[in-house]
């Protein structure tokens, strides 16, 4: 190994907290984009010049050798002075112009967001709009977005959150699925219907069985996802009766709430780094991310519950614009396939 005072790049320091964030090279190689042989050839050019061994290989893994434990903790900072430095930079331009990176849930990414954020963008030409629509949440600190959309409540004490609405999420089926096989009319009848499922890292995954009053929903499943738009899609097409967001009925898709005294209610925050409102384009898209998710004008996202039944009550002027609604309204969800 090389006596040479060393001199790692903050490219191959990067490599290293990942390594050491996921304890695998091929995770950590997944998170970077790289090839698995890429990260091992790169900690094992770290190591030379370093000249001690910073992971023991595993069968399963890898894990931090005692001296690279102590390095951790600078690398992060390092990580974090290296994140600034390019806020920074970023707040000279007063022109709006750059990516933004806006992290949002699969559907309020794809149903609610998108849809207004072709609006949003011809009004903002100098801005290129990064929607990243995906159930795990990110970190917004080590800028793996500008600003975050989650369910999770954020935890970070270096960022600033903010609790944008409510979600309510309600039983809906297709009138396909209620021609065929009626409308439940209590709980105790869904347990003869099908049931279309969806997982996730931020989805309360006990609130069917919760609320049916049953251990599981194994016997009741049709179809179970990860995916929100895959999800809207099997209860679009009658594959079963599925709990979607009451926004759903806005959106123009045929379908129809099935009232069975199950309501399920979901906060919906926004987060993102202290220094974020210094840069004009990501201080321009928090503020209209606010605007997105005002309850006055869009009721679904009101604390208290208002039935879909009831929407037509409210001015609508803010929803029924075609370039304000969803793909749904469309037709293309039963046309697709």
């Amino acid at each position: 190994m090389k006596n040479a005072t060393p001199d790692p790049s903050w490219d191959d320091l990067k490599v290293f907290l990942a390594c050491a964030r996921a304890l695998s090279f091929r995770a950590a190689a997944k998170k970077l984009g790289l090839t698995s042989s890429t990260v091992v050839r790169r900690i094992s050019a770290l190591e030379e010049e370093l000249g001690f061994q910073l992971f023991d290989r595993l069968p399963n893994g890898v894990q931090l050798t005692r001296e690279a434990s102590r390095l951790v903790s600078s690398a992060n900072q390092i990580e974090q002075g290296a994140f600034d430095f390019q806020r920074r930079i970023e707040t000279f331009d007063p022109n709006k112009r750059g990516i933004v990176r806006i992290a949002a849930t699969e559907g309020i990414g794809s149903y609610w967001l998108m849809p207004r954020l072709i609006e949003f963008q011809r009004g903002n030409p100098m801005m290129v709009i990064d929607l990243k629509a995906a159930e795990v949440p990110v970190d917004v600190s080590r800028m793996e977005a500008d600003v975050a959309i989650q369910f999770a409540e954020p935890q970070n004490p270096h960022v600033m959150r903010r609790r944008l609405a409510s979600l309510h999420v309600y039983p809906y089926a297709s009138r396909r699925y209620i021609d065929v096989y009626g409308t439940p009319q209590s709980r105790a009848e869904m347990l003869d219907h099908r049931l279309v499922d969806q997982v996730g890292p931020q989805l309360d995954e006990g609130a069917w069985p919760r609320y049916l009053g049953i251990e599981d929903i194994e016997g009741v499943v049709g179809i179970r996802t990860n995916s929100s738009a895959a999800h809207f899609y099997a209860v679009e097409r009658g594959a079963g009766i599925g709990g979607l967001p009451t926004f759903a009925s806005a959106l123009g898709a045929d379908l129809v709430p099935i009232d069975i005294g199950i309501h399920h209610r979901i906060d919906i925050w926004m987060t993102y780094h202290p220094d974020a409102r210094r840069t004009p384009r990501i201080a321009t898209i928090i503020d209209w991310l606010i605007g997105a998710f005002d309850a006055s004008k869009y009721p679904w996202f009101r604390d208290e519950f208002i039935h879909p039944s009831a929407f037509g009550e409210f001015d609508s002027r803010h929803w029924q614009d075609s370039n304000a609604r969803g793909f749904a309204s469309t037709g293309n969800l039963r046309d697709i396939g």
